[in-house]
């Protein structure tokens, strides 16, 4: 562990805590709903998914055999809002398929699998990637794993904590995960506040630094 990495860790979760309050991600009425959303969400908005989410719970066939049971052009149709929607009705079809096949169609039986054989699992079905099988762990599995994204990358080289966004995802991960507490309840409003604090502040283009709880903090904000 680096003391020094830690302890700025630490206070840019505390900072981001205090300002954004708790974030109660991921939004979902079930487990299920999360991994759906998690697929989902690759290269789309979240407000894009939510919609997509109603259109499969309107059909009501947010399920492992509903989504299995729809033919593959009706499932394309419904999840349309996210984009990519022919490959991501094929993706979300072969995981049902999986969950089915070596699960028995319980997802509790995937989730309840040590995190590194359960990771394996996850990043062995075409389409997941790694923030999505981390995403899946994490929110879905709810076991202490931290999710890398462009926003963690963007918050962290900014504030001079890594050289380049660039940096490889498990890498950065791993430099993470060595310098905080491994409690699922940390990783999960850390992601999260990330994200809102990005989305919001911390914009790719044109941040609005005069705003940000990290200014202090920041070798790259043009407000000190």
């Amino acid at each position: 562990m680096n003391v020094n990495f830690s302890q700025k860790l630490y206070e840019i979760f505390q900072r981001l805590y205090e300002f954004w309050g708790p974030q109660n991600w991921w939004p979902a009425e079930t487990k299920f709903e999360m991994v759906v959303g998690a697929i989902l969400t690759q290269n789309t908005s979240w407000s894009s998914v939510e919609k997509a989410i109603s259109n499969l719970k309107k059909a009501n066939i947010l399920s492992i055999e509903g989504i299995l049971q729809t033919p593959d052009e009706i499932l394309a149709q419904l999840i349309r809002p996210t984009g990519y929607y022919n490959q991501k009705a094929k993706r979300l079809k072969d995981f049902c398929s999986f969950l089915k096949n070596e699960f028995n169609s319980d997802l509790q039986k995937l989730f309840s699998l040590e995190i590194s054989e359960l990771r394996e699992k996850l990043l062995s079905q075409k389409g997941i990637g790694y923030e999505t099988a981390d995403s899946i762990i994490l929110y879905g599995a709810e076991k202490p794993i931290f999710v890398v994204d462009a926003y963690t990358k963007r918050l962290f080289f900014r504030l001079g904590l890594i050289e380049s966004e660039k940096i490889d995802y498990n890498q950065l991960q791993s430099t993470i995960m060595e310098n905080l507490e491994h409690k699922t309840s940390l990783f999960n409003e850390f992601h999260a506040l990330i994200v809102k604090h990005c989305k919001e502040i911390c914009k790719n283009k044109k941040p609005e630094c005069k705003k940000c709880c990290l200014h202090k903090m920041c070798e790259a904000g043009t407000f000190k």
